[in-house]
């Protein structure tokens, strides 16, 4: 059975050297020196200035949310995976569903400014699949309405917009490290920004509020592991080669649909981690064909975002038609560091057999 992603798991021995360090030290959390060694080394590789590693990506959406003390409306994407509008929602704001470009399938500037009133309180959008959307643009807005900008980028490990990482974007990014993605730690996440106030609010957030045995705000438990940093610390070390066997597969891909139609446009000023393969299909039909034929032979794409999020019954009726046609077309195809040559021939045979 092959799934539309298949965790990178190194080789067991580079694993177990760190688990000996983890038995050496008998520190397992609360800051331990492997968490804090993967926080460095994830600075450095990325090049940002304070990385803050936390439970997971939606904990740290929602750490992001608390810091900036955001009550009330969030301008939003209703294109992305459920975790966005939920840490929204989890925190007791009102997403603003904002529509989508059809073609790079994020929410820009236009979309942002047509749904600012005086009850706007911050701007939280998504690099969906790593695409960035037109950034400048977007800080000069917030920063003209003089609200924050939160980047979901859970897709965009080791992305770069114009040269340098797209996590020094916003007035906070962050990113997930589930086990779906590119890069992970099993579970995790991160919280990053330039504001050195702004980081110092989320570690104290991520640990019940408290430094040392003082207790300074009503925080949450948002730590993480040394079993996770150990597995983010070997993953790290392979990242260049998983990136660079997903952009082989995906340029394989590329050559052999034969998709009709538009196809998703990726900024060209990026460059991409290939964290996903997504399809945009003519229309539902095709891509429910698609499906049928691929889990014929136990293959599993998935259809990466399906709803579109303004329709869940529990957000409140919004209309955003773009992205609500979008989320009906778009199927992510197996993308992996294993994933054969033959596999993907027959994937891209199936798919195309789909249009006929």
């Amino acid at each position: 059975m092959l799934h539309v992603t298949k965790s990178f798991l190194p080789d067991l021995k580079e694993y177990v050297g760190y688990l000996e360090r983890i038995w050496e030290n008998n520190h397992l959390t609360n800051d331990g020196p492997l968490l804090k060694e993967l926080e460095n080394k994830l600075k450095e590789y990325l090049q940002v200035e304070h990385l803050v590693f936390v439970t997971n990506g939606t904990i740290a959406l929602q750490l992001s949310l608390k810091a900036l003390q955001i009550k009330g409306d969030v301008i939003t994407t209703p294109f992305s995976y459920c975790a966005t509008s939920n840490s929204i929602l989890w925190e007791g704001s009102n997403p603003i569903f904002a529509d989508i470009n059809p073609r790079s399938l994020t929410v820009e500037s236009s979309e942002i400014k047509s749904k600012i009133t005086p009850d706007t309180k911050a701007i939280l959008t998504t690099h969906v699949y790593g695409n960035a959307g037109d950034l400048e643009a977007q800080e000069a807005l917030a920063a003209e309405h003089h609200i924050p900008l939160i980047y979901d980028g859970a897709h965009a490990f080791g992305v770069q917009y114009k040269g340098q990482s797209i996590f020094n974007y916003g007035t906070l990014s962050t990113c997930s490290f589930h086990a779906t993605k590119i890069f992970h730690t099993v579970e995790g996440g991160a919280v990053i920004t330039k504001d050195a106030q702004l980081a110092a609010k989320i570690i104290e957030l991520r640990s019940f509020g408290h430094k040392n045995d003082d207790y300074f705000s009503a925080g949450i438990n948002g730590k993480n592991s040394e079993f996770h940093a150990a597995m983010g610390l070997v993953n790290l070390s392979h990242f260049e080669e998983i990136k660079q066997y997903r952009k082989w597969a995906c340029e394989l891909y590329d050559s052999l649909l034969q998709v009709p139609g538009e196809t998703i446009r990726f900024n060209d000023q990026i460059r991409r981690n290939y964290s996903y393969y997504p399809v945009l299909f003519p229309h539902e039909s095709y891509l429910l064909n698609a499906v049928e034929k691929l889990q014929a032979v136990q293959i599993n794409p998935r259809r990466y975002f399906y709803p579109s999020l303004n329709t869940l019954r529990f957000v409140g009726p919004q209309t955003c038609p773009v992205s609500e046609d979008i989320a009906k077309r778009v199927l992510c195809l197996p993308l992996s560091a294993s994933i054969k040559e033959e596999e993907i021939r027959l994937i891209a045979e199936l798919v195309n057999q789909s249009f006929k």
